[in-house]
C-alpha cells in the first residue's frame, strides 16, 4: 500500500463519506486534533489546582444555596396555596369560579417561566409605583421575585393536581356532608380535601421537584441564587468546576424528595391491615 502523506490524512479525516443506503449519512472518523481536545477538557475537569479555586470559593455558591433554599420554600407554600383554591374552583358549581381557575391554569402552562420572570422583574417595580403612589420605581427583592415567579407558575400544576384528587373522591362524600348540616366551604375543608391530599402527595413532591429546578431560572436576573453563583465563577475563571458544584448542591436537595416520592408511591399502594381487637381495645379483651 502506497504511503499517504499527513495533508492527505487530514484532508481524509475531515471529509464525509458517501451517503449510504435508505438516506442515512455516514462520517468518517473523528480527527486526531479533536480528541486531543476531548483530553485536554477531561484533563481541566480533573486538575487539581482549579478544584482548589473552586473550594477557596464555596462561601458564594453556599450563600447562592440558602437562596435557592429560601425561593424553594416560599414558592411551594404559595403553589400549594394559591394551587389549592383554584383546585377548589374548577369543581364548584359556579361558571365564574371555574373560568377563573380555567384561564389562570391556561396562561400559566401555556407561557414559559423565563418570560414571566423577566416580565415580572422588568414591569414588577412600574405597576409597584403606580399602585402605591411613589415618586420611583418600587424595587423587588430577588428572593420575593423567585418564589412569587416560581409559586405563581407552579400553582397551575397544583390545581390541576388537586382538581384530579377532588374529582377522584366519590361524590356522595359532599352529599352526605352536606345532609349532616356541613356548608359547602366546611364539607371542602373538613371532609373532601384530607381525602385528596392522601391520594395526590406523590404528584405534589413531583411539583415540588420541578419547583427547585425551576428556581435556577431567578439567575436570568442576577436574583443571587445557586445558578447565578454558578455563572458568576465560571464567568470569572473559566472554570467548569463551577457548574458540577452547582450540580451536586441542586442534589443535595432534589434528592430527598426524590426518596420521599418514592416512599408515598408505595405507601398509596400498601393495602391496609386489620388491626387485632388486642391492640386497639386493650381493657375491654381484659374484661372479657
Amino acid at each position: 500500500a502506497r504511503s499517504v502523506s499527513q495533508k492527505e490524512a487530514g484532508a481524509r479525516a475531515h471529509t464525509i463519506a458517501p451517503a449510504a443506503p435508505h438516506g442515512i449519512c455516514c462520517y468518517a472518523p473523528v480527527p486526531f486534533w479533536n480528541m486531543r481536545e476531548r483530553n485536554v477538557m477531561l484533563e481541566s475537569l480533573l486538575d487539581p489546582r482549579r478544584w482548589q479555586i473552586t473550594f477557596d470559593s464555596i462561601d458564594a455558591f453556599w450563600d447562592g444555596f440558602f437562596v435557592t433554599l429560601q425561593v424553594v420554600v416560599w414558592g411551594l407554600i404559595l403553589a400549594l396555596a394559591l394551587g389549592t383554591i383554584l383546585g377548589v374552583f374548577s369543581t364548584t358549581r359556579s361558571r365564574v369560579l371555574r373560568a377563573i381557575s380555567r384561564v389562570y391554569v391556561e396562561f400559566y402552562q401555556n407561557t414559559p417561566l423565563p418570560v414571566q420572570v423577566i416580565f415580572m422583574y422588568l414591569m414588577g417595580p412600574q405597576l409597584l409605583q403606580i399602585a402605591t403612589g411613589s415618586a420611583a420605581p418600587v424595587p423587588i427583592p430577588s428572593v420575593v421575585l423567585g418564589f412569587v415567579g416560581v409559586g405563581l407558575y407552579h400553582a397551575a400544576y397544583v390545581a390541576e393536581v388537586i382538581r384530579t384528587g377532588i374529582e377522584a373522591v366519590p361524590r356522595g362524600q359532599m352529599e352526605a356532608a352536606l345532609s349532616q348540616g356541613f356548608t359547602r366551604v366546611q364539607a371542602y375543608i373538613y371532609i373532601i380535601l384530607p381525602q385528596t391530599f392522601k391520594v395526590i402527595l406523590p404528584p405534589l413532591c413531583n411539583q415540588a421537584l420541578n419547583l427547585v429546578k425551576n428556581s435556577s431560572v431567578l439567575a436570568l436576573v442576577a436574583g443571587g441564587d445557586l445558578m447565578y453563583r454558578s455563572n458568576s465563577f465560571v464567568g470569572t475563571y473559566g472554570y467548569l468546576q463551577g457548574y458540577i458544584l452547582a450540580c451536586v448542591m441542586y442534589f443535595i436537595i432534589c434528592f430527598p424528595l426524590s426518596m420521599l416520592v418514592q416512599y408515598l408511591e408505595k405507601r398509596s399502594k400498601r393495602v391496609p391491615k386489620a388491626k387485632k381487637l388486642r391492640d386497639i381495645a386493650p381493657e375491654l379483651t381484659k374484661e372479657a
